[in-house]
């Protein structure tokens, strides 16, 4: 089996700073996946940062063919418009899973506040943009995978009941049923990059596994462990590590203890800030 062997995987934004102390940081996560085969990126943060980002980091994004959104959250998808305004051209592709453009709310109380994406499937139809549903496993790119409908079998790995979408009148919990995360084929093993892991990041890992018969190598980005207790946290880190994963980099909403007791309990784990890389070379 071919797999790629060289690899560029940029955090273009992400909720804390680096060494480079002259980029932009927000509640969100965008990552630049370059490969001698293809340009992706993976999610767009919250606003135009990981644009102005970009181009501090010399990274031009002319050359982007696939956008893949990992869920239908602002903070993942809100600086998708300003990459459309940003392009002379539509070519390339948005991939989101089923349901990518319901109305997702969080509830407070008696009160609901909209977490959605500004833009629906007709700015996409309107602005002339290839849109593919992710229903499965799908290789979007040579040795680029995307994958969602993750297996349940951790029951300790609940979603809030804060989460809800809107049909309507009508609300019902929201079960992230559009959630997709990336695999990438490398000569060192699978490399994993995850949105925010509400269905849960051990039910993801475990849906990675069943799919792909070969080991993996890293995980980067939002496990959502922020909402787990200690004792979950501290299982999740331990997994990580028993599934023999070489390089870990979350961040987001994976919160400030989880990512410090990864670092503290792990010699894989690297702060994985703005303007952070991951770099193989082949």
């Amino acid at each position: 089996m071919k797999v790629i062997m060289s690899i560029e995987i940029t955090t273009l934004v992400e909720n804390t700073l680096g060494e480079h102390t002259g980029l932009r940081t927000e509640h969100g996560l965008s990552f630049l996946i370059e490969t001698e085969e293809s340009t992706v990126l993976f999610d767009t943060g919250r606003s135009d940062a990981f644009l102005f980002n970009a181009k501090k980091l010399k990274k031009s994004l002319d050359s982007v063919e696939h956008v893949v959104l990992s869920h239908g959250h602002y903070d993942h998808s809100g600086g998708f418009r300003p990459f459309v305004t940003s392009r002379t051209d539509r070519n390339f592709t948005l991939h989101t899973g089923e349901g990518f453009f319901r109305e997702k709310y969080a509830r407070f109380n008696t009160s609901y506040q909209f977490l959605g994406n500004d833009f629906d499937d007709t700015y996409v139809r309107e602005e002339g943009i290839t849109h593919l549903e992710i229903t499965g496993k799908t290789e979007i790119t040579p040795n680029v995978w995307a994958l969602t409908h993750f297996t349940r079998n951790h029951t300790e790995e609940t979603i809030h009941p804060r989460f809800v979408l809107r049909n309507g009148s009508e609300w019902s919990a929201d079960p992230f049923d559009d959630e997709v995360l990336l695999v990438l084929e490398s000569g060192k093993g699978l490399i994993i990059l995850v949105g925010c892991s509400h269905p849960g990041i051990l039910n993801m890992l475990e849906t990675v596994q069943e799919n792909f018969k070969a080991p993996l190598y890293a995980l980067l980005g939002g496990t959502h462990l922020v909402e787990a207790d200690r004792a979950r946290t501290i299982q999740s880190i331990q997994v990580f590590q028993d599934t023999g994963i070489k390089v870990m980099g979350i961040n987001h909403c994976t919160g400030e203890e989880a990512v410090d007791m990864a670092t503290s309990r792990s010699s894989i784990h690297f702060h994985n800030t703005t303007g952070s890389s991951l770099i193989l070379e082949g």
